[in-house]
């Protein structure tokens, strides 16, 4: 696993990269069209919150809707993640510091559902995928 801070020298890279070149040496693409995948995350909380009386009507790829919590109490760095606003958890505090860190820059992040999945325990397991544009 990398550390928190090549993760976020990883995640600003990748950042820096998708926005590096000038406009006029940019193929012409439509507006939008291009995302980079910067993160794959399990969902912190599942069972704290809103996650399980959803879970029926959760679908891969449905988007996601991330909220920093600057103020949050246990984890400066938390971000919330939405369902159609309703409150699922949060991105893992081990997984949340890069993008915590674009987010507070004003970095246009979107997210989805990658993987919905019942383990061999009934835990019912989220990930979630992160994207820069």
């Amino acid at each position: 696993m990398r550390s928190g801070r090549s993760a976020v020298a990883l995640f600003a890279a990748a950042l820096l990269a998708a926005g590096a070149c000038r406009a006029e040496d940019r193929p012409l693409a439509p507006a939008g069209s291009v995302k980079l995948l910067v993160q794959r995350s399990p969902l912190a909380g599942f069972r704290h919150h809103e996650a399980a009386a959803v879970w029926p009507a959760l679908r891969v790829g449905d988007p996601l809707e991330l909220v920093r919590e600057p103020a949050n109490a246990h984890d400066g760095n938390a971000v919330r993640v939405l369902w159609q606003g309703r409150m699922l958890g949060y991105v893992p505090r081990s997984e949340n510091q890069a993008l915590a860190w674009a987010m507070d820059r004003g970095e246009p992040v979107t997210a989805r559902i990658a993987t919905l999945r019942i383990a061999a325990n009934s835990r019912r397991l989220l990930e979630l995928e992160v994207f820069a544009e």
